[in-house]
């Protein structure tokens, strides 16, 4: 999928990658705006979110639940990404001059206006790449829950999975990905069977 993102336009394979490897849901990254990233740090803050419009605007909010409102980390070869989409984002600005009507804000994903996107349009576009590209479909949100998933199976704390995907408590990842999380707490048990002797036969007689 990453190598056919590659023939898209930046902005949709950068929402994308961030959606796979920070887990934000669909209105966290419509409303995600540059203020709320730091490249230096490498975090994203999750700030606010956009759920629906009112008469064709789109109508900001804090974040689902008190632990939405959460930082994640990213990558070093997502910085490096963001730094080049950041650069060319504002040249895009700088270049509209009095035709941009984003405001003050300035958001990472948004029309060629500077306005940002519906909470619709991120999943209509991935809809239609999937099948122009004849690859299986899943929801957009979906690529939430592959996220989860890849981290379950690096190993990674379930109690970190669940601060990343801004889960209220922890009991809310057991539940969507207990099986998953079993799965890995069984191959986690199989990389110590190593250091246990095998069961020794008993003789006959």
């Amino acid at each position: 999928m990453f190598e056919l993102l590659e023939k898209e336009p930046m902005k949709w394979r950068i929402m994308i990658m961030l959606a796979i490897t920070t887990a934000l849901r669909r209105g966290e990254l419509v409303g995600l705006e540059w203020k709320h990233i730091s490249l230096d740090k490498g975090i994203i803050e999750v700030k606010q979110s956009i759920s629906h419009s009112i008469n064709g605007e789109r109508i900001i909010t804090e974040p689902k639940t008190v632990k939405s409102n959460r930082k994640v980390s990213l990558s070093d070869t997502v910085i490096e990404h963001l730094k080049e989409y950041y650069l060319e984002a504002r040249k895009k600005r700088l270049a509209l001059g009095d035709a941009w009507k984003g405001g003050d804000h300035f958001f990472v994903f948004s029309n060629d206006e500077g306005i940002a996107y519906y909470p619709e349009t991120p999943y209509l576009w991935f809809r239609a790449f999937l099948k122009k590209h004849g690859l299986k479909y899943i929801r957009f949100h979906d690529l939430r829950h592959t996220s989860a998933t890849l981290l379950i199976n690096k190993g990674v704390h379930a109690k970190l999975i669940s601060e990343r995907l801004g889960h209220s408590n922890i009991s809310t990842t057991m539940n969507i990905y207990g099986h998953a999380l079993q799965s890995a707490d069984r191959d986690a048990a199989n990389k110590l069977d190593s250091l246990v002797p095998p069961k020794k036969e008993k003789k006959n007689g």
